[in-house]
């Protein structure tokens, strides 16, 4: 069945670096909108970067211009690039991939239908 298995979390110190990783395993993995939620204790799974089928991306405000998605079709594998981390950006990573079509990727989490298993991301200050 479809997985995705996500890498590349971890503890850094603040304004540090990750780049997180998302395999996708027999999943069309370029035919419909993927991207990637974090969560913390206590709050709602946000969405924090987002990719169409033809590679647009869009982000939450709190992560633009630190944050980049991307995917390589060919490895059926999902990126998330973080640069100038902060504390608040402390969280469990999610990667997702819905199974519809859609022309924009969806904000709901609830229309997402495959998740990785999470990778914690810790930033210290």
């Amino acid at each position: 069945g479809v997985q995705l298995v996500e890498s590349g979390g971890g503890s850094v110190q603040d304004g540090g670096s990750l780049r997180l990783s998302c395999a996708a395993i027999e999943y069309p993995f370029s035919s419909y909108c993927l991207g990637w939620f974090r969560q913390v204790p206590g709050k709602e799974r946000e969405l924090v970067a987002s990719i169409d089928i033809d590679g647009k991306t869009t982000y939450a405000d709190s992560v633009k211009g630190r944050f980049s998605i991307s995917k390589d079709n060919a490895k059926h594998t999902l990126y998330l690039q973080m640069t100038s981390l902060k504390p608040e950006d402390t969280a469990m990573y999610y990667c997702a991939a819905d199974v519809l079509y859609r022309p924009i990727p969806s904000l709901d989490s609830g229309d997402y239908r495959y998740w990785g298993q999470g990778t914690q991301v810790t930033v210290s200050s």
